[in-house]
C-alpha cells in the first residue's frame, strides 16, 4: 500500500494538496495495524511528505461495504476466463476494464518482500508514540498526525 501511496502521491498532492489522507483498510494481513512494517513505513510515508494519515478500517466480514471489493468482480468478469498466464496480460487486463465509465491506475511494483520481518518490541515503541489510537477501537482506527519539527 506505501508503494502505491508513493506512486500516487504526485498527482494526489498536486490535485488536493490535502493535510489528512483518510485511508479506509480492510484490515488484511498486508495492512493491519498491528503489522509493523506497515506502521513504520506509514509513520514514515507521513513525516516525508508532511501529511497526516488516517487509518479507518472495515470492520471483520463486512466486505460489502467497501468499494473496492465491488470492483474485483467487474475485473474477473473483464477477464472472462482468461488464462493470466504473463505480467503483460494480466496488467493489460486491469488496465483496459472500467468501473463507473473510468479506468484504474495500474502499476506493477517489482519489490520483494521478504516474510516474517518485524520490528523489535523497542523499536516499535518508538513508532508507537508516533501514532493515535482511538481508545476502544484501537486496532479500527489509527492516526498518524504529522507535526513539524
Amino acid at each position: 500500500m506505501i508503494d502505491m501511496l508513493e506512486n500516487l502521491w504526485p498527482e494526489i498532492r498536486e490535485r488536493f494538496n490535502p493535510h489528512t489522507l483518510t485511508i479506509n483498510a480492510d484490515n488484511g494481513s498486508e495492512n493491519s495495524s498491528v503489522r509493523t512494517q506497515f506502521i513504520k513505513r506509514l509513520v514514515e510515508f507521513s513525516r516525508k511528505h508532511e501529511i497526516g494519515i488516517e487509518l479507518a478500517y472495515y470492520p471483520p466480514y463486512h466486505s460489502k461495504y467497501n468499494p473496492i471489493e465491488r470492483l474485483w468482480g467487474i475485473l474477473e468478469n473483464h477477464w472472462n476466463g482468461e488464462l493470466l498466464d504473463n505480467t503483460d496480460k494480466i496488467l493489460g487486463l486491469a488496465r483496459t476494464m472500467t468501473y463507473k465509465g473510468k479506468n484504474p491506475v495500474v502499476h506493477f511494483i517489482k519489490d520483494v518482500y521478504k516474510t516474517g520481518v518485524k520490528l523489535t518490541e523497542k523499536i516499535m515503541q518508538t513508532y508507537e508514540s508516533l501514532i493515535h489510537r482511538l481508545p476502544g477501537l484501537e486496532k479500527w482506527f489509527v492516526s498518524v498526525p504529522f507535526y513539524e519539527d
